[in-house]
């Protein structure tokens, strides 16, 4: 079943980058657990294929139950995208949306209002160009699929 972080509460913000094609990096700061970069093989969706993107999600709360929910949550975050994009199913309304599977094929899912996330602009992007850098170099080494996932893991 899909980890979503206590409906997404847990998850306070974040970036994650797509500028480099077949990769997605960023980092993410949970409650109870602080910031987790994140290493992930694919590519966004949509209009923010090739993109980075900032959120801050609203309905944040740091609530010690993250903390026993999360405690096998795995830090770093290396793992491989299944769908991140701003428009995920055409009979929802468009909504940020960003799920993966971990290479221990833990799945992940987080969605936000549609306020709590941006495209960057490319100068923003630039900016977070040498962080985006150094998470791909410390962690891209430890990428490969996660597709040989069992039974209804994969949608």
């Amino acid at each position: 079943m899909a980890q979503k972080f206590g409906n997404s509460r847990w998850v306070k913000e974040g970036f994650l980058d797509n500028c480099v094609p077949g990769s997605v990096v960023g980092r993410m700061t949970f409650a109870v657990l602080g910031p987790v970069d994140v290493c992930l093989r694919g590519d966004f969706k949509g209009e923010i294929a090739g993109k980075a993107i900032r959120f801050h999600n609203s309905r944040f709360e740091d609530e010690d139950l993250a903390g026993q929910a999360l405690a096998d949550f795995e830090i770093p975050q290396v793992g491989e995208v299944s769908l991140i994009s701003f428009d995920p199913h055409p009979n929802l309304s468009p909504h940020p949306y960003i799920e993966w599977f971990s290479i221990r094929q833990n799945h992940y899912r987080i969605e936000l209002d549609v306020e709590d996330a941006v495209i960057l602009s490319d100068e923003e992007a630039a900016a977070l160009a040498p962080d985006s850098a150094a998470i791909r170099n410390a962690l891209g080494s430890q990428l490969r699929s996660t597709r040989d996932r069992h039974g209804s893991d994969w949608a």
